[in-house]
């Protein structure tokens, strides 16, 4: 199964997956005419590429997105956190995963979203409102760093989807949480290795018990577990 199961979503989903992949062209035309004008910083975008980027819809690849979702249907997962939240459409297989499983067992979960740009924290509710997932996802606005200063209970899974040099510092964050068994993902991992580089320290260093393995989907998957 390449889907959810569920028509409803799979319809939303296909549409979000869709209007993420229509910005492509514009993405790709924007960077390429600032490259090719030089003294362009991939790890650290200027105010242009900021403004221009404040309203993108970014979407984790659906193969990546459907990944998540089964892997945390395999940790029964009632915690996770997402860096990186964009318009929500990630957080919606994450969001479903962990509804199925307080659906089958019974309680709660929740995914905890974090997100800079007010717009795409506006859209990402809309498009949660419409999925009838709100009620399993706490938005956190603002700079991660400060927005996830405070984790309650345990994390079972996180998905890192963010621009790399945010990575180390979400991780950082998430880390103490992390219960034994528990994985994180992190995507473009062989696409931007060099960029990843603090990210790679972190895990490591043994004091932090975690093991990783790079997998092959475009531009890498990092799926890294605490021991």
């Amino acid at each position: 199964m390449t889907t959810l199961g569920n028509p409803e979503l799979d319809a939303l989903l296909a549409r979000l997956h869709g209007s993420s992949a229509g910005q492509d062209p514009d993405l790709i035309s924007y960077f390429t005419d600032r490259a090719k004008a030089g003294g362009f910083d991939w790890e650290h975008f200027d105010d242009d590429a900021n403004q221009f980027m404040a309203d993108k819809l970014v979407a984790l690849e659906q193969d990546k997105a459907l990944f998540c979702h089964r892997l945390c249907l395999s940790l029964r997962a009632r915690r996770v956190v997402e860096a990186g939240t964009s318009h929500g459409v990630s957080t919606i297989y994450l969001a479903e995963a962990v509804r199925q499983v307080a659906a089958a067992e019974g309680g709660n979960g929740v995914v905890i979203g974090t997100e800079y740009e007010p717009a795409k924290a506006e859209a990402a509710r809309r498009n949660w409102a419409e999925a009838g997932l709100t009620e399993f996802v706490d938005l956190r606005e603002g700079d991660l760093r400060e927005t996830l200063a405070t984790i309650e209970g345990p994390v079972d899974f996180a998905l890192i989807d963010i621009w790399t040099e945010m990575a180390r510092p979400a991780l950082e964050r998430i880390s103490p949480h992390l219960r034994p068994g528990a994985i994180v993902v992190a995507d473009n991992t062989t696409q931007f290795r060099d960029s990843y580089a603090d990210y790679f320290a972190f895990i490591a260093d043994p004091a932090n018990r975690l093991v990783t393995q790079t997998l092959p989907f475009t531009g890498g998957l990092e799926l890294t577990v605490r021991v």
